[in-house]
């Protein structure tokens, strides 16, 4: 039996169509989608949004992966500089870590004060629906995967010259601050998952499966035009992703 890879695995070609399928007609009508990729270090957000966007059309969409702030932004409302990267109609942005940065890595880092993450967790929800009810849908994914397996990732990106740029001040922290982010983490859920924007949470430990039934939830949640003609299962494995 040979090898799947990219180029022959029926489940990501399938998948991978649905997705231009979903794009062309998100194009079609002028649509906006926002899909959020959140989770501990090394959780596999990255590696996810690649597989997402390996067949898009590259005008289509935006991958939004922002730099620490600016002095200037720091002195902005919290969410200005993510506004400016909303999509514009017929457009997806696909965001690795978002706003969400201030529920979980800020407070656990000491990046930000106790007020400014008090305003944030009053001003998301708000913001989110306000978002929402101009026709912007969002869909919030949190990439979970265990202490051991991130101990894994993270030897391996100090090891494989082809990872290292990953390794970053906060991924040294993570196992250090590993109750203080499940801690964060739990807190972001209770307060911020809604019934328009809840958070769903995918099972990462195995890369694969946690990239396919990511698209499979995503293709699952958005309506489009000629949708399941591939025939590939489209609903997630309830194993792999759940809503909190």
């Amino acid at each position: 039996m040979p090898l799947l890879t990219l180029e022959n695995d029926p489940e990501y070609i399938n998948l991978q169509t649905e997705l231009v399928t979903m794009q062309r007609w998100i194009q079609e009508h002028n649509k906006r989608l926002v899909v959020l990729f959140e989770g501990r270090d090394t959780a596999g957000k990255g590696g996810a949004i690649m597989r997402f966007v390996r067949f898009l059309n590259p005008r289509g969409y935006r991958v939004v992966a922002l730099p620490k702030p600016t002095e200037t932004e720091k002195g902005q409302w919290y969410f200005q500089r993510y506004l400016k990267e909303l999509p514009n109609p017929g457009e997806i942005i696909f965001f690795d870590r978002s706003w969400y940065n201030r529920a979980v890595v800020e407070p656990v880092m000491g990046f930000c004060s106790e007020k400014e993450y008090s305003v944030f967790l009053k001003q998301v929800n708000q913001l989110e629906e306000m978002l929402f009810e101009d026709g912007i849908q969002i869909v919030k994914l949190w990439f979970s995967i265990d202490v051991d397996e991130q101990k894994n990732r993270l030897e391996e990106r100090k090891t494989n010259p082809l990872m290292q740029w990953k390794l970053s001040t906060v991924d040294m922290q993570a196992q250090l601050k590993w109750n203080d982010f499940t801690l964060y983490k739990e807190k972001m859920f209770e307060s911020t998952s809604t019934e328009n924007h809840p958070w769903v949470v995918i099972k990462g430990n195995d890369r694969d499966v946690a990239r396919k039934e990511a698209m499979r939830y995503v293709l699952s949640v958005v309506e489009y035009e000629g949708k399941g003609l591939t025939g590939e299962r489209l609903m997630p494995n309830r194993e792999v992703v759940s809503l909190y």
